[in-house]
């Protein structure tokens, strides 16, 4: 799947007043279709979501990273956010591709037999993830129990997609789904009957 974001000019002092994140906190909110941002050290709001479309077969292509709809639809919800950004310039425009285990649950483990660690699955939360698995990894390596091996991730083993073209039909239903029920629940401020019960789905 894959996650696209956009960033403004550096905005002045007095639009970061209006704005707030003085101390550069990330921020996210609790729609279906996530998003994410941070002030970035250059001045910059580093603004970023979901909503671009699964591709078949889960290909993966340097094209895929830009789609001007999502990109457009980033730069409103951003502005819809914080209204002081309106008429702002933006400057960037980019994305790429994360790894989303069928039950969305990431998992670390070692084959002894082989010496091969593995390490996959983050969806999305990378940064913070991989540090932390990598140290997990160490600690399988070395063979030691510790809290970092007694995590449920260690030998967690995810199912496998469904086949295609079920998992492009899937992934691209939801996705949809999840878009409909930010607006109607933006539009009527009660819970999407249809999100929570796919979401009950899942087990979440």
């Amino acid at each position: 799947m894959y996650s696209l974001m956009v960033a403004t000019a550096p905005l002045s002092d007095t639009t970061w007043d209006s704005v707030g994140l003085e101390s550069r906190p990330t921020f996210s909110d609790e729609r279906h279709l996530r998003i994410y941002g941070q002030r970035t050290a250059d001045g910059r709001l580093a603004f970023g979501g979901r909503g671009a479309p699964y591709h078949f077969g889960s290909r993966i292509d340097p094209s895929f990273d830009r789609d001007g709809r999502v990109h457009a639809m980033l730069r409103s919800i951003l502005i819809d956010l914080f209204p002081a950004l309106e008429g702002v310039e933006f400057s960037h425009a980019w994305g790429g591709n994360l790894g989303v285990p069928r039950d969305w649950y990431p998992s670390v483990s070692l084959d002894r037999s082989t010496g091969l660690a593995v390490a996959r699955g983050y969806v999305g939360d990378g940064v913070a993830t991989a540090a932390l698995s990598g140290r997990t990894v160490a600690e399988l390596v070395l063979g030691r129990e510790t809290e970092l091996t007694r995590l449920p991730w260690t030998g967690h083993s995810s199912p496998r997609w469904e086949p295609e073209p079920l998992r492009w039909l899937g992934v691209n239903a939801v996705t949809a789904l999840f878009a409909a029920a930010d607006v109607t629940e933006r539009r009527f401020g009660r819970p999407s009957r249809a999100a929570a019960a796919f979401w009950r789905l899942l087990g979440h």
